[in-house]
């Protein structure tokens, strides 16, 4: 009977353990489903202008270890990003990082374009209804007006009832006032010419704060008026060509587009603080402004998700000057690496490690200078647009009696009078058609497209997929024309552009790091658009308004 006994205790005990035991394990993974959202204290959004995805594996071996390297071992890098529109430039490249969307629905076509209403042109974050602030210039009557959709900050800031701060910081206008949004607390950019200082807008404030203004006088920026030599012995900069050729420009009072760089405006302490920008040194300002915000600022102090968006332009200066096979562009990716390293090591002392998320990634790539590549036997040139408008006035001439039928031609497109087509009584269609042909005799045009195939197909691959995408219905022309592979439109011979939707300057690396981001990588084919949802995803807020991109799933853990 005492053995009966036993044994049914024993069993009633065994069942309540395993019944505990059961309930323990529903209730863990009820917790674990209810974490829907991380809350990391700040993102920080970075864009380097002008990066090719290359120059990530060009220079691995110059680099440390805690710039590129840090947020590519513990963080996540897709291999095959891309932007899915053209044109490739600093306006709509940030507007699209930060919208998830292209420009056929935010609407920033270019960094500038013409207004068909107005019959004049406009800048991208242009606005004469604002007043420069810390300056007596005209550099700060800007604002994100001409953005026609919200962004990842302007989500951050309505989900968090404006607790969550956002902060903007850039040394071109347009590259910290789209990232900011509609709603950013503060966005600084840098006054070059003979001022040398960080300003904003009345867009955001009526005063600097004083902060800033303490960050202007403090002589920090006048430091940099220095020669710029290389980081490490230029001999062993294999990775690039030569220190002194042809395809490179020069700073004023130079002879040869040679290190050391140390022009008298580079090494005068009171003026021409615009030499700045097409230096390193000018990302290290950005990087000693950006930092400066992050403690002044207090981002990321408590439990509300916060948002520093810095954005490195000395990258573009540099390659427009000197092109992406230069000396100068390698010097600047290795110094940036630094920087970078000084913003992570901030980061961890004043945030936290583990409690911040990074992402980085570029507005556009670029190609390598055309006249170098013609001289190594690859086809590559320039496509004169001067010359090509001449030719183009007399087909109109010929064809149409007039030259009025077209308004304007900008950003390889053309804009035409719709007026003058229904008062001639001729089909808009039949005219786009005509000069798109036209335009295709040309030898250095490659493909042409009309506003008519625009509007009426959707074009899902190649390059009708990537200029449908950067063309909007309102703001945008009536004839694309594309150049061939290797071309540029109206350049020097000397120096990098962008803008085509050529691979050059599609393909951009795309790095995230940090709270809420698995280790490891991809070579899926990732798009721009798809940066700001992967972020809204991982802070469990609505995606901005004009969203077409999809969240990245390998990258969130």
């Amino acid at each position: 009977m005492k053995k009966h006994t036993l044994l049914l205790l024993l069993i009633v005990l065994l069942t309540s353990i395993c019944s505990i035991a059961q309930r323990k394990k529903k209730n863990n993974v009820a917790e674990e489903t209810l974490q829907i959202a991380h809350s990391p204290k700040l993102v920080v959004g970075i864009i380097v202008d002008q990066m090719r995805y290359d120059y990530l594996t060009r220079f691995w071996n110059h680099y440390g270890d805690g710039g590129f390297k840090r947020l590519i071992k513990d963080g996540f890098i897709c291999k095959n990003n891309h932007f899915n529109y053209a044109p490739t430039s600093t306006g709509p490249g940030h507007a699209s990082v930060y919208t998830g969307t292209t420009p056929a629905v935010h609407g920033i076509i270019g960094n500038n374009w013409y207004e068909k209403e107005g019959n004049t042109t406009l800048y991208c974050a242009g606005d004469d209804l604002c007043n420069s602030i810390g300056s007596s210039s005209m550099a700060g009557k800007m604002s994100p007006r001409n953005l026609l959709t919200t962004t990842i900050t302007d989500q951050l800031r309505l989900h968090t009832q404006k607790r969550g701060k956002v902060i903007a910081v850039a040394l071109k206008d347009r590259g910290a006032v789209l990232p900011g949004g509609h709603m950013a607390n503060a966005a600084y950019w840098f006054e070059g010419a003979d001022e040398g200082k960080w300003i904003s807008s009345s867009y955001y404030m009526s005063e600097l704060p004083k902060w800033v203004t303490d960050f202007n006088a403090s002589g920090r920026i006048k430091e940099y008026k220095k020669p710029w030599n290389t980081l490490k012995d230029i001999d062993t900069y294999l990775e690039s060509g030569s220190d002194n050729n042809k395809y490179e420009g020069t700073f004023d009072d130079e002879k040869t587009p040679t290190f050391p760089h140390s022009t008298p405006n580079l090494l005068s302490k009171e003026k021409d603080f615009e030499i700045l920008k097409y230096t390193p040194y000018g990302n290290s300002i950005t990087a000693d402004f950006a930092l400066e915000a992050l403690e002044k600022e207090n981002l990321g102090k408590d439990a509300i998700t916060d948002f520093l968006a810095i954005s490195f332009s000395s990258t573009d200066y540099i390659g427009h000057k000197f092109g992406v096979n230069s000396k100068e562009m390698q010097d600047a990716y290795l110094r940036l690496d630094l920087d970078l390293e000084r913003i992570l090591l901030a980061l961890d002392e004043k945030v936290g490690e583990g409690s911040y998320t990074v992402f980085l990634t570029a507005d556009h790539g670029a190609i390598n200078v055309p006249a170098y590549l013609r001289d190594q036997k690859i086809p590559a040139g320039y496509l004169n647009l001067k010359e090509l408008k001449i030719k183009f006035n007399e087909f109109l001439k010929y064809k149409y009696g007039s030259t009025d039928i077209v308004k304007n031609i900008s950003n390889t497109q053309v804009f035409l009078d719709k007026k003058i087509i229904d008062n001639l009584d001729m089909d808009l269609n039949d005219v786009e058609e005509e000069i798109a042909q036209e335009l295709l005799k040309h030898e250095d045009i490659a493909q042409v497209f009309t506003g008519y195939q625009m509007w009426n197909n959707a074009y899902s691959s190649g390059l009708p997929y990537i200029l449908q995408n950067g063309w909007n219905q309102k703001r945008s022309g009536d004839i694309i024309f594309v150049q061939k592979p290797g071309y540029v439109v109206s350049y020097r011979e000397t120096g990098s552009t962008h803008g085509s939707p050529m691979i050059y300057d599609t393909h951009v690396p795309l790095l995230f790091f940090g709270n809420g981001i698995k280790k490891g990588s991809t070579a899926k084919r990732t798009e721009i658009p798809d940066i700001a949802p992967t972020i809204s995803t991982l802070l469990g807020i609505a995606f901005p308004n004009g969203t077409t991109g999809t969240p990245i799933e390998e990258v969130l853990d």
